[in-house]
């Protein structure tokens, strides 16, 4: 992936009331990123919400983003963490179709990746895969092959190590 279409990683400590994420997604259209995943929940104060981003675009226009974001009243602190060492996680529920043939075959892969069985029926299985982003990619492009039915992922959640707090 080109410095032009790179991945980024931003989190947001953002007053918790309405229209906050309309404006937030406004600063990402007007500076044409796309947002790939998007995640917001309360924070330890409920005055706050702490919001999760991945988006892509180029390094230059991030940094002008980023700078906007901040001057967003509603927006206490806007941070991008691609490059650094945090916790990330992704969560996906991935649906495969599946018969008395393959059930075997695709446990092992799921097996094999640690994942939870969540739903099974006579022609579907339904896993829950928890990790960094690629290896849901990972675990679906190996379950591609039997009939994915349908994958539903979280979005990427970030979280500073340590005792750094996340957004500061």
């Amino acid at each position: 992936m080109s410095d032009f279409q790179k991945r980024h990683n931003i989190s947001l400590y953002v007053e918790n009331k309405p229209g906050v994420t309309i404006r937030i997604a406004l600063v990402f259209a007007r500076r044409g990123y796309n947002i790939e995943s998007f995640v917001g929940s309360p924070a330890q104060d409920s005055r706050y919400s702490r919001i999760n981003i991945e988006a892509t675009g180029d390094s230059q226009t991030l940094h002008l983003m980023l700078e906007q974001l901040n001057r967003l009243v509603d927006v206490i602190h806007a941070r991008e963490y691609s490059d650094e060492d945090v916790i990330q996680k992704e969560l996906a529920l991935i649906k495969v179709r599946c018969d008395n043939n393959s059930r075997t075959e695709i446990l092992q892969i799921s097996d094999a990746f640690k994942c939870r069985n969540v739903d099974i029926s006579d022609t579907t299985m339904t896993f829950q895969v928890t990790g960094k982003s690629s290896k849901i990619d990972a675990v679906s492009k190996m379950l591609d092959k039997y009939g994915v039915l349908e994958v539903v992922r979280t979005g990427k959640l970030l979280i500073a190590r340590g005792e750094e707090e996340t957004s500061w």
